[in-house]
């Protein structure tokens, strides 16, 4: 019998129009806007579906709205395919993602985990409107060489910040720090033997420590959540490892606001501990893409909004 794994996309999923048939059609995810919408305080469903992509784009938003179309495609999953979503034994997400995947595994519900994005969501956008950050990818080199393109770029530039980001998939890494840093970074890519070097439009540095105050604002938001222990594990962006216990998960999603993450190591490590079939749940087809670069044989079925 296969292992099945729940994957939750992160931020840079959304899209304008999403989750619009089944807003239109299925009464349980009219629902679970019903309940976002109180939550947030606005017309979540609305922006989603009309826009504009900039409002939508802009972290304090994107963030709750995967977050809710995440768990609209999971409402379809449980129609369509009730035994994978009681067989699955394990969950993850990349970076928001792992909201997600702790809301689906019971750790929290899904009004404590909106509530929980959504602060998330304005802290970072803070931290970001404060520091002119952005990020870079960076396709077709192995880590040593990114590795080598950040301190070049540091040593040109004394007093930026630049440093590998998010670890997607092999030469497949975005880089993430001050503006002028990222543009060297995207000039010097080449030299370097990078096929391509593209900066993204993104509100900031995330996954660095220019996200202060960020973490700390989290770990406020936090205290007042009341962790579960979650039915099944959750493997974390930060050290790629499946955990369970209450504590230990909310200092990870501390942590993970400034550090690195480790979405091929921990895709590698769920690989190891057996498991051979995933679901990437939400919008987007990032993970099924990533998946196929990081083992082409294991299936990824995408589960859409």
């Amino acid at each position: 019998m296969s292992k099945i794994a729940f994957l939750f996309p992160g931020q840079g999923a959304q899209s304008v129009g999403m989750c619009g048939e089944l807003l239109a059609s299925n009464s349980r995810v009219q629902e679970l806007f019903r309940q976002a919408n109180d939550i947030l305080g606005y017309d979540l469903a609305e922006i989603c579906l009309q826009g504009p992509v900039e409002k939508l784009d802009s972290t304090v938003i994107s963030q709750p709205a995967i977050f809710t179309a995440s768990f609209a495609a999971l409402e379809v999953l449980k129609e369509t395919e009730p035994e994978a979503v009681e067989n699955c034994s394990a969950a993850a997400g990349l970076s928001l993602g792992e909201y997600t995947a702790l809301a689906f595994a019971g750790a929290m519900t899904f009004e404590e985990g909106l509530k929980l994005v959504q602060k998330r969501g304005e802290a970072m956008q803070a931290s970001a409107d404060a520091t002119a950050g952005g990020m870079v990818s960076i396709m077709g080199l192995e880590r040593e060489k990114v590795s080598e393109l950040c301190a070049k770029v540091l040593e040109d530039m004394p007093g930026e910040t630049l440093k590998e980001a998010n670890f997607l998939c092999p030469g497949n890494i975005v880089l993430s720090g001050t503006k002028p840093a990222c543009q060297h970074a995207e000039e010097l890519a080449e030299s370097f033997g990078a096929m391509r070097a593209t900066a993204l439009a993104v509100a900031g540095a995330f996954h660095t420590q220019m996200m202060k105050p960020a973490d700390e604002k989290l770990a406020a938001a936090l205290e007042s959540v009341k962790m579960q222990t979650p039915r099944i594990p959750v493997y974390s962006n930060v050290d790629f490892q499946p955990h369970t216990d209450p504590d230990e998960i909310k200092a990870i999603l501390v942590k993970q606001v400034l550090s690195s993450v480790y979405w091929e190591d921990l895709v590698r490590k769920a690989l190891e501990d057996g498991f051979d079939q995933f679901y990437e749940i939400g919008p987007g087809r990032v993970l099924t893409s990533l998946m196929k670069r990081i083992n082409r044989k294991t299936p990824c079925n995408k589960i859409d909004c």
